[in-house]
């Protein structure tokens, strides 16, 4: 039987408080969370942490900060009573980590809370019991101690929800790790039964990245320091990324090492999250998870972080634009490859040195095993041209004089020699440190290339290092063509949902400029009348629901550029070097140094490394030289 109508009735303000608490206070990793976010509003400098029983018994933090001055303390415990906002412009942009004015209420409705506090000029400290509300002298040097004891003592239900001591304190630790990233001027020290778990100390940000997320991170990372396109004019609108993004090496199975910042605070956004992983597209293999540290500058007012009472999601005013920031940001960062100095462009590995000065053969990619992709980077329009292993071979083998040459001078020798040269080529010494992967020796089983650095013993993949280099000749090729479109002789039609029907009416300029002609044909039908030339033979339906998807939250001109670079790697794989092909010390020492000029060369398009160095003192290692 259903139960009876009730009167609708005002809450008690404890019930609301706690309900508040729900949502706010989840474990005690939230009420952690939030009491530093106090402290650092506070002007701390110093923040310490102390535990018990998985913070379940006692949750005590310690601040250096200005204080709160007495008369205020009982205003504080009031729900929705802040000093951070007083307008609606102030919420609309905010600058503090806090400022709904709830959680100390919704902490203390479900706890037992205290706050000791003084500021600078104040005789004595002052002591308030959130219960009681209390107010007596103590003694206590300039800043706030909070303390938060018996957790949920008030809703039993929610204690059981809790983990063991030690996951809670787990817990605990990376919310402090959190803000120790976005603050490395302020020092924060984790106690938990009386002994000391964590402690970071005020250092520089790359020496707080070091503490923090340890040596190896720092070693395999690089500099971020992005600065994108402001609208009109105004610079105070651009977007600065800055950070550390990891190299394809310091991917992990988890994601459990990647931190963006919006204005110095932790959240978690998926136009950030899908951004960063787009950068890493091309480079990381299989499921592996990149590590970054993100800090994104953007002004207040066009960032809306009244989402959620956790204060941990955001909303952006153009979400497009802090996309392509951190996508490029990161692309751009992971440009410069290990194997050279300097970043490689098209212009810079036309002409490469091989060995000597007098060496000057060239790599040369065969013609375009796909039919309409080279004229797709022309604007011929093609038919469905399909794969044919006979022409592709022929085509290898210079023959098919008509084929037309996606890449130009990539310079190969797999198969002829350049006039004039030797089988019989040897190097000249290598001045030490020189050449990043140094002079070739020899090769392994047709597979691996063995060369000499400054360093040690260099051991490169050949397919895989010829793959990476054919394929981000073909990007750049790509990159300076213009777009094309082609007409379907039939358009695709398919049924669309109202989100895609609003996306093609309002991002109409957006899909043109991908190459893209979509339009409506009923109230709930889609066409698609022409796509990028360069896919002609994709799938119209998917390709355009793929790109609709993507612009109703990101910018979609990635998902043309991924499914075009998924045809060019597999052009690049079926161009590269075979295995079991024999190589001369010269075509070897040309594959180096074009390694060098290539960006990206760390890795294959499948996300596989191309090299290995091996160091003097791992190779005494192996051999125990000198123990």
């Amino acid at each position: 039987m259903p139960n009876p109508p009730r009167p609708i009735r005002e809450l008690a303000d404890e019930l609301i408080s706690q309900i508040a608490a729900g949502e706010v206070v989840e474990r005690p990793a939230s009420v952690v969370r939030e009491l530093m976010d106090n402290a650092l509003d506070a002007g701390a400098s110093g923040v310490t942490l102390r535990l018990l029983a998985g913070g379940v018994r006692l949750i005590s933090v310690e601040d250096d900060g200005c204080g709160i001055p007495s008369r205020e303390l009982p205003a504080a415990l009031r729900r929705h009573a802040t000093s951070k906002i007083q307008s609606l412009s102030d919420l609309e942009s905010v600058a503090t980590m806090g400022f709904r004015g709830e959680a100390l209420a919704a902490i203390a409705s479900v706890s037992e809370m205290s706050i000791l506090s003084r500021c600078d000029g104040d005789a004595h400290a002052t002591l308030i019991d959130a219960r009681s509300g209390e107010l007596r002298p103590a003694a206590r040097s300039v800043g706030t101690t909070v303390e938060v004891k018996e957790l949920f003592f008030a809703t039993p239900a929610r204690r059981k929800f809790l983990k063991t001591d030690a996951t809670e304190v787990a817990h605990c630790i990376e919310a402090v790790r959190r803000h120790a990233l976005a603050r490395p001027d302020v020092s924060f020290a984790i106690w938990h039964e009386g002994k000391l778990v964590e402690q970071w100390r005020a250092a520089e940000p790359d020496a707080r990245m070091a503490d923090v997320l340890g040596e190896d991170f720092r070693d395999k990372s690089v500099v971020l320091d992005y600065v994108g396109k402001a609208p009109g004019a105004n610079a105070l609108l651009s977007v600065r990324v800055r950070g550390r993004a990891g190299t394809p090496d310091a991917a992990r199975s988890r994601a459990d090492h990647q931190f963006a910042y919006v204005n110095g605070r932790y959240v978690r956004d998926k136009v950030i999250t899908h951004a960063a992983r787009s950068a890493y597209e091309d480079v990381l293999h299989g499921q592996r998870q990149p590590v970054y540290v993100l800090c994104i500058d953007v002004a207040p007012t066009r960032v809306d972080v009244n989402v959620h009472p956790t204060k941990i999601e955001v909303r952006f005013r153009d979400s497009r634009e802090v996309h392509q920031a951190v996508r490029h940001a990161i692309e751009d960062a992971l440009a410069q490859s290990r194997a050279g100095l300097t970043t490689g462009t098209t212009a810079q590995s036309e002409q490469v040195a091989i060995g000597a000065e007098s060496a000057t053969s060239n790599f040369s990619l065969p013609p375009n095993p796909l039919g309409s992709a080279s004229a797709a980077l022309s604007g011929e329009p093609q038919g469905h041209a399909r794969w044919n292993p006979a022409s592709w071979q022929q085509a290898r083998l210079g023959t098919d004089a008509s084929a037309g040459h996606v890449v130009r001078d990539l310079g190969a020798l797999w198969d002829r020699q350049a006039p004039g040269s030797n089988a019989d080529f040897a190097p000249k010494p290598l001045p030490p440190g020189d050449w990043p992967l140094g002079r070739a020796l020899a090769q392994v089983q047709g597979v691996y290339i063995l060369a000499e650095n400054a360093t040690g013993l260099v051991i490169v993949d050949m397919h895989a290092a010829h793959e990476r280099i054919v394929y981000e000749r073909l990007k750049g090729q790509l990159d300076t063509a213009q777009l094309m479109r082609q007409q379907l002789l039939l358009p695709a039609s398919f049924a669309a949902t109202p989100e895609e029907m609003a996306v093609v009416d309002a991002c109409g300029d957006a899909l043109e400029a991908l190459g893209l002609e979509i339009g409506a044909i009923s109230a709930r039908s889609l066409a698609v009348r022409a796509v990028p030339a360069a896919l002609a033979q994709a799938d119209a339906v998917e390709l355009a629901r793929s790109v609709l998807a993507e612009l109703s939250q990101h910018d979609a001109s990635h998902v043309i550029q991924r499914a075009q670079h998924e045809l060019l790697a597999t052009m690049a794989c079926h161009g590269a070097v075979r295995a079991n092909r024999k190589l001369t010390v010269e075509e070897m020492n040309a594959l180096l140094r074009q390694m060098e000029a290539t960006e990206r060369a760390d890795q294959c398009n499948h996300g596989r490394p191309t090299w290995r160095q091996l160091s003097m003192r791992e190779l005494d290692a192996l051999f125990l030289r000198g123990r």
